[in-house]
């Protein structure tokens, strides 16, 4: 069926509090996504980020990211006062997140709600405990052990039983050592599940279906890689023996060095893929469609020595292909899959798409940047695919559009028959009438704003995933214009009828 959407982050919604959270004003951009005629609510994956501040770089495969907590939320269950909340600065901009007040300012709120939260709640903490216990016992001492070690990555703590061996006997020392940061990192992960449950719920009131981001591959320094260690491809020390990257291209010479530790494919083959069953199995409970972020490494995938300065020195390994596909098939059935294939794509990658029935990703930015005949052009899609004007790795199209060769800007005029003044909405259009199921475009294209609005810059390490909108921006003109795109190209579908937030 056709349906539109838009993507934006959770980060990217208004709030007093210095970033985007699971609270009203996220409500509220659902309420503005069924007034706007759309279907889906495209977003970033949810876990907790570290340095650089990306939601692709996560301690955990599993746990939910703590400044995405509703502060107002909390205030409203007692667990923090509005003197507290008020008496902290989240940085001055409201148009851009700063991760250096939030680390400075959130985690200490956070530790008073537990401190007040834990007995009033132990009993739903116990039971969310329990449910989550296979990645959560380990994420919190994990976090714990982080701290009680100078923040240093697990790879340098200096207990080596803690660090290769972990035995049960070590784990439960420093589970009674650690047991107050334990308990915190417990109640945060609590709180975070209940606020998005509470969320997901209402956006599926509102007949929105979420899409989330999975990406393939964790950090070495989480909790992932430190717990279960014998799914990665590392040596007696618990250092990788190769990373992850791409390689060299037109656009960087060098190639892509991610430093990602491989999987051990074949310790994975042998028992049934258990451990992506686990984690794919959360992201179903977490979203109703799951994006595997660079799917070619499914089928083949970019390995680089540990220690090298690029990835030049890379090579083409074998990925699980099938049998992986396969396997996550038949534990989850239910599961809604998007293959982000993108990248350098061959053949091989295609047929693993297609055996499976698994709808790719068109840009249309990259349609004109190529001066040839290519697959992103509208008139070579099949309907099985998504198609975006762009992704949170893209310039916005205004920026885009603003810096472009003149052959660029030449070609999409002459595909269009357009002079390109409004280049925002030719493109939300464009993507709106092609013949792909699903159209996906980037907030900042609906708003028409220009590269400052970036959301990330592949390579760069920081001034990544700050972009915020003002709530101010949600008018009615602008669900308007979504809604009457959607309905001149076949994407809307009557949703119910439901009390917004701004009839209550």
């Amino acid at each position: 069926m056709r349906a539109s959407g838009i993507i934006l982050h959770i980060t990217s919604l208004p709030s007093p509090h210095g970033v985007g959270t699971l609270g009203r004003e996220a409500r509220e951009f659902a309420d503005f996504l069924r007034r706007a005629g759309q279907k889906y609510w495209q977003i970033l994956p949810l876990g907790p980020t570290g340095y650089g501040d990306s939601p692709y770089q996560t301690d955990s495969a599993f746990a939910g990211n703590p400044y995405l907590i509703d502060l107002e939320q909390l205030i409203t269950d007692g667990l923090l006062t509005r003197e507290e909340v008020d008496a902290v600065s989240f940085g001055s901009d409201p148009a851009q997140t700063d991760y250096g007040a939030l680390y400075a300012g959130r985690f200490d709120l956070l530790r008073r709600a537990c401190e007040r939260g834990w007995d009033k709640e132990r009993e739903n903490v116990d039971a969310f405990y329990r449910e989550n216990e296979s990645w959560l016992r380990s994420y919190a001492l994990y976090t714990a052990a982080k701290r009680h070690f100078g923040m240093r990555p697990w790879i340098e703590w200096e207990d080596e039983d803690l660090r290769l061996r972990r035995s049960e006997e070590v784990l439960r020392r420093y589970e009674e050592l650690l047991a107050e940061d334990i308990r915190f990192c417990i109640f945060t992960q609590y709180l975070f599940f209940r606020q998005w449950n509470a969320l997901r719920a209402y956006i599926r009131e509102q007949g929105i279906r979420i899409i989330g981001d999975v990406p393939i591959y964790v950090p070495l320094d989480s909790a992932d890689v430190w717990a279960e260690g014998e799914y990665f491809q590392l040596d007696d020390q618990c250092r990788p023996t190769e990373v992850a990257g791409v390689p060299p291209d037109y656009f960087t010479a060098d190639g892509q060095l991610w430093g990602n530790p491989l999987y051990d494919w074949d310790r994975m083959r042998d028992d049934g893929y258990r451990w992506w069953i686990r984690r794919l199995g959360a992201a179903g409970k977490l979203y109703d469609t799951v994006r595997i972020d660079h799917f070619r490494g499914l089928e083949s995938y970019w390995a680089v020595p540990y220690g090298e300065t690029t990835a030049r020195s890379g090579h083409w390994r074998k990925g699980p292909g099938e049998s992986f596909i396969d396997a996550i098939k038949t534990a989850l059935p239910g599961l809604d899959i998007i293959a982000e294939d993108l990248g350098e794509i061959d053949d091989s990658v295609i047929e693993l798409r297609d055996k499976f029935g698994l709808p790719g990703m068109k840009i249309l930015q990259f349609a004109f940047e190529n001066p040839n005949e290519n697959d992103f052009l509208p008139h070579n899609y099949t309907p099985n695919c998504v198609c975006y004007t762009g992704t949170h790795d893209n310039d916005t199209t205004l920026g885009w559009y603003t810096q472009a060769y003149e052959a660029s800007k030449d070609k999409l005029r002459r595909y269009y028959s357009t002079d390109a003044s409004d280049i925002c909405w030719v493109m939300i259009r464009a993507c709106f009438s092609s013949v792909a199921n699903m159209a996906i475009v980037p907030m900042q294209d609906v708003l028409k704003l220009d590269s400052w609005a970036r959301m990330n810059t592949p390579g760069v390490g920081e001034g990544n995933w700050a972009w915020r909108f003002k709530a101010s921006d949600l008018g009615k003109q602008l669900s308007d214009r979504l809604l009457e795109t959607s309905k001149l190209y076949g994407r809307y579908t009557p949703i119910p009828e439901k009390k917004d937030s701004e009839e209550k």
